[in-house]
């Protein structure tokens, strides 16, 4: 069977890629870029008929990505998983790939390019190299950036290539963190006085927020398969998704954009509470079923939502401890965005592994449940199911031998001897970088911790009482 490229394309695009021009850089070529953001910038310039919104990706490990998509000419093909069949969508926008640990020269150059405006990031929250509310500047990498090494930081690639502008740049984050737009601001701001120089351009360079959301699991050889019998060639990069893709950006660019609204995202003065939405109802709750899920040998979220205790505590979870927490933005029904929530998590179609979504807890833990458990402290109320969520993620950390997570030597090390759950809950409480004081002095929580790791590590019911 043939390959996809330009050459064996099964449909004829509305926008020819050849014609596209490079606008954007994007950070973090994995799937979820590819099932997200390029194809909101598709449908948008399918809509509008623009070719000056291609994209230069950059991945920030290794050359499979690029390796991938070179034989292809840059395409790939999104195969969607509801309900109903599977659908197949080619994508064009990807127009350059590049591989920053090999040529992070031709990355600065890039985000320097005066032709581009828009540099999007999916770096996932452990790409940012933060300590608490700004850079880690004790991070090797972070520090061998600020020597003048070529960067190989996220942070330090942006800064290398605003102080190479005269034009302004829009810089978005779309990655699971509070405010991520101000923040990658801070971050990047703590970059340049480290180093004694901000440049000019700085002061005109835009960091809106967003919020994004698709759920996008791990692509398999099955899914290849059936990619290529839906378009009658093989593709090697194909990205699995639901069909759900939603996109909310904060207007506020430094120049020129994409007309991303014509591809389904929301422009909107204020991202804040569809973010707290997003990251506190679907995140936490998907982390959750994750390690609870886990624990139980559950191999794939759906598996966990069709276990009735399972999907029980997600439910008690948002209507308990997280609703009360969140102020709705215009247009959305908690209640309704609650349920959609699961009906999504229990689509069988597309097999997101627990695992996959147990990645990074150490870092995920703080933005997607621990402002929910201060917020409940706050008011008086016991936080009781999402204090379930975090010792599960305790849990899961003291029982999986080979922990996926950017702190998992300080993790394990932190528990090497702990005697029984008390011992758990303290040594894990004593990780500054996931706990703040506030958290590990809140006798409440811990006492709350240690009931729930007890009848954790007891096996026993998990249930809520």
């Amino acid at each position: 069977m043939s390959r996809l490229s330009l050459t064996h394309l099964p449909v004829a695009p509305a926008v020819d890629p050849r014609a596209l021009s490079v606008g954007i850089v994007h950070l973090g070529l994995g799937a979820f870029h590819r099932a997200h953001q390029a194809v909101v910038t598709e449908r948008a310039a399918v809509a509008g008929g623009e070719t000056r919104w291609g994209i230069t990706g950059v991945s920030q490990r290794s050359g499979r990505v690029r390796d991938q998509l070179a034989p292809q000419d840059g395409l790939y093909s999104v195969l969607e998983r509801g309900l109903g069949d599977p659908s197949v969508q080619v994508i064009g926008s990807i127009r350059e790939v590049l591989t920053a640990p090999e040529d992070p020269d031709a990355v600065v150059a890039r985000i320097a390019d005066p032709a581009v405006s828009v540099v999007t990031l999916t770096v996932t929250e452990k790409g940012y190299r933060a300590a608490g509310h700004g850079l880690d500047l004790d991070d090797p990498e972070i520090q061998a950036d600020l020597t003048g090494r070529p960067p190989r930081t996220v942070v330090g690639q942006l800064a290398a290539g605003l102080a190479r502008r005269d034009e302004p740049l829009t810089i978005v984050s779309c990655d699971n963190l509070v405010a991520n737009g101000p923040f990658l601001r801070k971050l990047v701001t703590d970059y340049f006085e480290a180093l004694g120089k901000v440049p000019e351009v700085f002061e005109t360079t835009r960091f809106p927020a967003s919020m994004v959301d698709r759920i996008v699991p791990a692509t398999t050889d099955a899914d290849r398969d059936e990619a290529a019998r839906l378009l009658g060639v093989r593709d090697e990069a194909v990205v699995v998704a639901e069909p759900f893709l939603q996109w909310v950006i904060e207007d506020d660019f430094a120049g020129d954009r994409p007309a991303w609204e014509r591809g389904g995202a929301v422009l909107t003065g204020d991202v804040a509470p569809w973010e707290q939405a997003k990251l506190r109802m679907l995140n936490a709750t998907h982390s959750m079923l994750a390690y609870l899920g886990a624990l139980r040998g559950y191999e794939t979220i759906a598996e966990a939502v069709r276990d009735e205790e399972l999907s029980a505590l997600a439910r008690q979870l948002m209507t308990e401890d997280v609703v009360p927490t969140l102020t709705a933005p215009d247009g959305l029904d908690l209640t309704e965005y609650g349920a959609s929530v699961l009906e999504r998590f229990a689509n069988p179609a597309l097999k997101h592994r627990t695992t996959q979504v147990a990645m990074d807890g150490s870092v995920k833990l703080p933005v997607r449940m621990l402002g929910t458990v201060r917020d409940r402290l706050a008011a008086g109320a016991e936080p009781r199911v999402i204090s379930l969520a975090v010792a599960a993620w305790m849990v899961y950390v003291l029982k999986t031998p080979i922990v996926d997570d950017p702190q998992a030597d300080r993790l394990k090390a932190a528990l090497a001897g702990a005697p029984g759950p008390a011992a758990v809950v303290d040594a894990l409480l004593g990780v500054d970088s996931v706990f703040t004081p506030d958290l590990r002095d809140s006798t409440a929580f811990r006492e709350l911790l240690i009931d729930h790791v007890s009848s954790l590590t007891a096996g026993s019911d998990t249930s809520v009482r």
